[in-house]
């Protein structure tokens, strides 16, 4: 907004006027500023209220998951191997020895002076392993030791890992290595040919049967182990679809059998319905906060007092827990310990109504919470969705607001620039009148000087 001049050569308070002028044609603008600040108030309220939602929705995924319920603990008496186990394993005792560890088959060629120097030209490399031949076309490609690894390492399919050593003997000190990618013997190369190209064949040729002549094999080895006194083989160190449920992972072998403990771990499911739980009470705390209105209090409404969006979320939120119920044995909320207050509308847990629930009656807790569309978990969570996906009702009312937001600055400026527009036309009026009156004031001066020596020349 423009400044104002000085004014007052008249003697007229003509800066004071024109202050008080612009004082009260300011106050459309402070109208206009409070209405937007109610707005960005009620847009940060929305956004409160929606991360609150948010985070009601994920406890609730959270909490519908199946495998939130009966997990299972996994102890491991030794560090030679680890096992991880979902919640379809069985609770026992299960006794673990590793006798081998799986290795991928190495084949080691015979040494060469030069690793830069090409094996005839072009061709193409076969690899067979497990009866499948893959090929790699080697035109114009190089077929030295050094541009082979790359080759053989750019494809995704050959089965095979490339490398060369130095072995420090001299005249043949480079000496290529190709290592199957996968352990476990069938996942050994049976045999190796280079069609077209008759020098690099005569290099790489191999066929089976172990070691031949200018290639020693490393033999892959299957891992072997024992659960409970029962012979396992298995192609790979990751050992699954043994015991139910339990993926073991093989790091060393053993001189004996060690323990391998599976216990039922009610705690964590237990964990996962109390953060349910406070998660809905900290979104009821939120909409209350948000919707309070204080009787006597100088500012009596919060920024979503009578909202009926916030309303909305309390009522549908509510309602789809109280209708939340396992529909094998009828199974409910208040039966396994949570129960409704009916002043605060917020969730109480009994303790130990909801540890014996989970112990005795696993089936039922899971079926109510995680029991597909008709469990609590999908219920809250398809509820929330109304609210918080792109489209939903928290977007189409924040860009409701963001629009008026918008269109309120704008008004500002507008209003603004015709107020400077108006305080500007009063300042050049006032200039007028203020040099008008200067110039009246110093004729009347002049009149009355020359009245006084017109009167004094008669006495």
């Amino acid at each position: 907004m423009a400044a104002i001049s000085s004014l007052g050569l008249s003697g007229l308070p003509l800066s004071d006027l024109l202050l008080n002028l612009q004082k009260n044609e300011s106050q459309v603008l402070n109208v206009i500023q409070g209405r937007q600040k109610a707005a960005e108030t009620k847009l940060d309220a929305y956004s409160k209220l929606k991360a609150s939602v948010e985070a009601f929705q994920k406890a609730a995924q959270a909490v519908g998951k199946a495998d939130a319920f009966g997990t299972i603990a996994v102890k491991s008496g030794s560090d030679a191997f680890s096992a991880t186990a979902t919640s379809a394993a069985i609770p026992g005792q299960y006794s673990v020895q590793v006798n081998q560890l799986a290795s991928s088959q190495t084949l080691v060629y015979a040494g060469r002076a030069d690793r830069a120097a090409d094996i005839g030209t072009g061709g193409t490399l076969k690899i067979t392993i497990n009866g499948e031949e893959k090929s790699l076309d080697l035109n114009g490609k190089g077929t030295s030791l050094d541009k082979l690894v790359v080759a053989i390492n750019a494809d995704k399919n050959i089965g095979v890992n490339a490398t060369i050593v130095n072995d420090g003997t001299p005249g043949s000190q480079y000496r290529l290595l190709l290592t199957s990618r996968e352990t476990g013997e069938q996942h050994a190369v049976t045999n190796i040919a280079v069609d077209g190209n008759a020098d690099l064949d005569s290099f790489l040729g191999y066929s089976g049967g172990g070691s031949t002549a200018g290639v020693t094999v490393q033999d892959a080895k299957n891992a072997e182990l024992t659960i409970n006194g029962i012979a396992v083989t298995s192609q790979s160190n990751t050992v699954e679809n043994v015991i139910d449920g339990v993926k073991l992972t093989l790091n060393q072998t053993t001189a004996s059998a060690a323990n391998l403990s599976l216990t039922r771990d009610d705690a964590a499911a237990k964990k996962t319905v109390e953060d349910f739980v406070k998660a809905y009470n900290s979104l009821l705390d939120t909409v209350g906060t948000l919707t309070k209105y204080t009787v006597g209090a100088d500012n009596p409404s919060s920024p979503l007092t009578g909202d009926s969006l916030a309303r909305s979320v309390q009522t549908r939120m509510r309602d789809a827990l109280s209708g939340a119920i396992d529909s094998v044995n009828g199974t409910t909320l208040s039966k396994i310990g949570i129960t409704t207050d009916s002043k605060t509308g917020k969730l109480n847990i009994n303790d130990a109504t909801l540890t014996k629930a989970l112990s005795e009656n696993l089936d039922d807790v899971k079926s109510l919470f995680s029991g597909g569309t008709s469990g609590v978990g999908a219920r809250i969570s398809q509820t929330a969705e109304t609210f918080t996906r792109a489209g939903g009702l928290f977007s189409t009312t924040t860009d409701g607001l963001n629009k008026t937001i918008a269109d309120i600055k704008k008004q500002y400026e507008t209003t603004s620039d015709r107020i400077d527009q108006r305080m500007e036309t009063y300042r050049a009026q006032f200039t007028q009148l203020d040099a008008m009156v200067s110039q009246m004031n110093s004729l009347s001066s002049y009149l009355s000087q020359q009245l006084s020596a017109l009167n004094a020349s008669k006495k």
